[in-house]
């Protein structure tokens, strides 16, 4: 990461464009063109030439692909992950320092499932995240919001026998970008799942019900497909809140398949 906007921004959504003439944001719209829902049905992304999102250039490979002659050597080089990495309290992000956290507590959960709705089971799930006030814990991160010292905002679990992960979190806050003119991201949570090996690795955002930034971000409608950016967004769900703690939300990932979870990478 080296700026604010490319935390968790498409690798392959929109291009740049001049600000509104107001100066002020306003409803993403047009991005369902035909060209572009047809480069959606072909590559999974929209092409890289359309607006209005401006980092999209800065997130594609500039120079050629370098081809590997032994694909298992670059397992040996790259992260080792397993379950005995993952500690008892990986997935209550509001537990990893002496005090509380501020915000709103929220509980998290669903299950990972395969195109055919079968479960996951074993997958190593981990999550970042804004605090409360809309500020990552990140050196780079200059946003003018105080920081949290009682939340990090990083977790994570491995899926249950049922593809079942769940979170105790705080609700990320919005946070202003450099994409345009009184740009805001709506709150979210990143969430990346890693597969058998490293280079299987997916990244996902997730985004909550009813929040009237949803129309104004260009990186959720980078996803043209109106009911694929619906599967983006949680559901408020009452019976996975914690009477007096946590509300509770209810967010499935489907890896692949025509109710495939939108992923910051063409499918594999």
């Amino acid at each position: 990461m080296t700026s604010r906007q490319h935390y968790g921004a498409p690798p392959d959504a929109l291009a740049p464009q001049e600000a509104p003439s107001d100066g002020l944001d306003q409803p993403v719209v047009g991005i369902g063109a035909p060209d572009v829902r047809a480069a959606v049905r072909g590559a999974g992304h929209p092409p890289r030439e359309i607006p209005p999102y401006v980092g999209a250039r800065l997130r594609h490979p500039r120079r050629p692909p370098v081809p590997v002659r032994d694909p298992d050597a670059v397992e040996l080089r790259g992260p080792v992950f397993g379950a005995t990495d993952v500690g008892p309290l990986d997935h209550d992000l509001t537990a990893h320092h002496r005090g509380e956290p501020l915000g709103e507590r929220i509980t998290v959960s669903g299950r990972v499932l395969d195109r055919r709705g079968r479960p996951v089971a074993g997958q190593l799930t981990e999550i970042w995240q804004a605090n409360a006030a809309g500020r990552y814990a990140h050196q780079l991160d200059r946003h003018h919001a105080p920081l949290d010292p009682h939340f990090t905002g990083y977790g994570r679990c491995l899926t249950d026998a049922e593809g079942r992960y769940a979170f105790t979190t705080i609700r990320p806050g919005a946070y202003p970008w450099d994409n345009h003119t009184n740009a805001w991201r709506p709150g979210h949570i990143h969430f990346s799942l890693f597969g058998t090996a490293f280079t299987q690795r997916l990244i996902t955002q997730m985004y909550f019900p009813g929040d009237p930034l949803l129309a104004y971000d260009p990186i959720l409608h980078a996803v043209s497909d109106e009911a694929a950016r619906g599967r983006l967004v949680a559901a408020y769900a009452p019976e996975l809140s914690v009477p007096d703690r946590s509300l509770g939300y209810h967010w499935d990932i489907v890896l692949d398949g025509p109710s495939a979870t939108a992923f910051e990478e063409a499918a594999r």
